[in-house]
């Protein structure tokens, strides 16, 4: 399609006008061409010689190879379609393989951090587990000093000689009282410090479990990255793979329309030569019936005749002159903005898809520049396909024929504009990254009315 084609019409006003046609010049020669031919000598001048006379063998072997080639076309034509849809495809893959990559890569990351931090929990845990167990040791080291030293001052816990010795009833009391709270004291610490070291040994398990079961989702994680990096790689692969078959595809079909274009001059040219030689007839049959007339009338050649009138181009040659501009573009390229009635020009910036596919560097045409320079004989257009759609007489789409415009486009405007060519076909400057190229017609998104500039 034309991008950008309403925008076109901002920009259309600094482009020049298509200035003196050069098919109507050329109409004008061939005109006094044929008055000098048939008008300027009178019936002195006896009409020139026959001009070639295709057979109809001829034409018909043309007009069959022009077929085989349209139906080639037409061939290619659908397989680029269907591999332009599996490239489509291909490219949704890889957008999709692109986002599960990203998807294992955070993945991946959070399983790391988890991974970090259970470490560290479980270096933690390790740690109090340590701390308790040394203070147990140091608790039951301080128990045993104190037993000890007890025992070798008489005054072990429960010990006879721990009484025997006191000074008093009252001093007796005080001091079984005082072993028994030392003893106790020392014997409750040791309890609390063996429930404190299971507590912490039963964390720094559950620490250690966590941490490993941390590392193995890490292990998870960093396969599926794998798995994920790969399946990318294969989808961007395959999308390369057919980006290249699309790209070759392109070329047979831009080589078979060039055979086509050429096998369809082939047919004009010789249904031109017919056309011409019956022209020729006509006016030889009109030259002896003013003999004849003559001498029925007993003229001995004395005032003669007016000049005749030129004869008329074959009907639809203008509309032929139009298709031959056309087709002989096809296989440039689609540059935004380009193309005059002289024709292609380089592109210009548009600012998006254009801007993209570099049109500003190139020579070429885009949709209604290569209208301008078909209609370049017939009619100065603009250069915006909204306009050409009001340049001329709309006709419905049931009743269109070759030679007619056709537009695509909705209640936004016209965006796209092509030429019919009959049988289905029509000549086309497509979108930027594309060439001037012969496609089936298009009815998604067609307008309803062709417009019609001839006849």
């Amino acid at each position: 399609m034309c991008a950008g084609e309403r925008r076109w019409a901002v920009v259309a006003g600094r482009r020049g006008g298509p200035g003196v046609p050069r098919a109507r010049r050329g109409l004008t020669v061939s005109a006094l061409t044929l008055v000098i031919l048939f008008g300027a000598g009178g019936t002195g001048l006896a009409a020139p010689p026959p001009p070639p006379n295709p057979s109809d063998s001829d034409l018909n072997s043309s007009k069959a190879d022009a077929n085989a080639k349209a139906g080639e076309v037409g061939r290619l034509t659908n397989q680029l379609a269907q591999a332009e849809q599996k490239l489509s495809q291909l490219q949704d893959d890889v957008e999709l393989k692109q986002e599960e990559a990203n998807k294992a890569l955070v993945d991946l990351q959070s399983a790391q951090d988890a991974a970090a931090q259970a470490e560290n929990d479980a270096k933690a845990a390790r740690t109090e587990a340590d701390a308790a167990a040394a203070a147990i040791e140091k608790a039951r080291n301080d128990l045993k000093t104190f037993a000890a030293a007890s025992f070798q001052q008489g005054s072990t816990v429960g010990s006879l000689s721990a009484y025997l010795s006191a000074d008093s009833p009252k001093d007796m009391l005080a001091r079984a009282q005082l072993l028994d709270a030392v003893g106790g004291d020392r014997l409750n610490a040791l309890d609390r410090l063996q429930q404190a070291q299971t507590e912490k040994s039963n964390k720094d398990a559950a620490a250690r479990k966590a941490a490993e079961n941390a590392q193995q989702k890490q292990d998870a994680a960093r396969e599926a990255k794998t798995s994920a990096d790969s399946a990318q790689a294969r989808a961007i692969s395959a999308q390369d793979s057919q980006a290249t078959q699309n790209t070759q595809l392109e070329k047979n079909k831009s080589d078979v329309e060039q055979q086509l274009y050429t096998a369809q001059a082939k047919v004009s040219g010789l249904q031109g030569q017919r056309q011409r030689y019956q022209d020729w007839l006509v006016e030889k049959q009109r030259e002896d019936d003013e003999r004849a007339r003559q001498a029925a009338l007993g003229s001995s050649g004395g005032g003669g005749r007016p000049a005749s009138k030129p004869a008329s181009g074959p009907a639809g040659s203008s509309i032929e002159a139009v298709i031959a501009r056309a087709l002989s573009k096809i296989g440039l390229p689609y540059a935004w903005g380009g193309g005059n009635a002289s024709g292609p020009t380089r592109g210009i910036r548009d600012g998006g898809v254009a801007d993209r596919y570099g049109d500003y560097n190139k020579i070429g045409f885009d949709c209604s520049g290569l209208m301008i320079y078909a209609f370049a004989g017939v009619k100065g257009l603009p250069h915006y396909s909204g306009y050409q759609y009001t340049a001329g007489r709309r006709v419905p789409l049931s009743q269109m024929r070759r030679g007619d415009m056709l537009f695509w486009g909705g209640a936004g405007g016209i965006h796209h504009v092509a030429l019919y060519l009959g049988g289905g076909q029509m000549v086309e400057a497509p979108q930027s990254g594309l060439r001037v190229r012969i496609a089936p017609v298009r009815y998604g998104g067609i307008m309803p009315y062709a417009t019609r500039l001839i006849g």
